[in-house]
């Protein structure tokens, strides 16, 4: 995967070295060159000097084909139009805006922008959205606490009840869309094949949900 981090201090700066530890071509884009001394000694993805919501910086950078864009500046406000611009006008796939300021975090969702807080918390959320991208977030509450997430019912699951992702608290299947219809399922629902869920997810519980899915 291409994905372009925009921000190199603390968070950008260990979410290079973890994704590029994966294999994915990270680029990285800080305003003051000295900020990528904070890379680890291994890294050897492009870097680029620039404002992360200037369009040339963003195209130099490999914008038109990325698959995830990463704002982690020390600006709410910079981050979020970073995250903005990128999913809107380079319909780049997955957009993400780390906040400092949790209280906005529901008026980004509603222009579509992820978002997540706090250095060691939004590393390992970013790192599991970018890594885990057949969990397709829909819809995220507060700041992450709770979001659902859409996912193929796999096919080693097929003829299974939807109540077997179920878990009091922590997961529960809110819709199924079978063919072209969406509907709310009852525990006995049947799932089938190309059949989609809706799941309504915890943070702590995505491990859970993802064990039961066999990721």
């Amino acid at each position: 995967m291409r994905i372009i981090i925009v921000g190199c201090g603390r968070m950008g700066s260990e979410l290079a070295r973890i994704l590029s530890e994966k294999g994915n071509n990270v680029v990285i884009i800080d305003a003051n060159e000295k900020a990528f001394e904070l890379l680890w000694s291994g890294f050897d993805g492009q870097k680029v000097v620039g404002m992360g919501f200037d369009k040339d910086v963003l195209e130099e950078a490999g914008v038109k084909t990325a698959d995830c864009v990463v704002a982690c500046t020390n600006s709410d406000e910079s981050n979020a139009l970073i995250a903005r611009v990128s999913w809107q006008k380079y319909q780049v796939p997955r957009a993400i805006a780390r906040l400092y300021d949790s209280r906005k975090a529901s008026l980004y969702d509603t222009l579509g922008i992820q978002t997540v807080s706090t250095t060691a918390w939004g590393i390992r959320r970013v790192t599991e959205l970018i890594s885990y991208n057949q969990l397709d977030s829909v819809l995220q509450f507060g700041s992450g606490e709770v979001e659902i997430v859409q996912v193929s019912v796999p096919h080693l699951l097929v003829g299974r009840p939807v109540n077997y992702f179920n878990r009091p608290g922590e997961i529960q299947v809110v819709a199924i869309r079978q063919g072209n219809k969406r509907r709310i399922p009852t525990d006995g629902t049947i799932m089938q094949d190309d059949d989609a869920l809706y799941i309504a997810v915890t943070n702590s519980a995505l491990d859970t949900l993802k064990s039961l899915l066999n990721m």
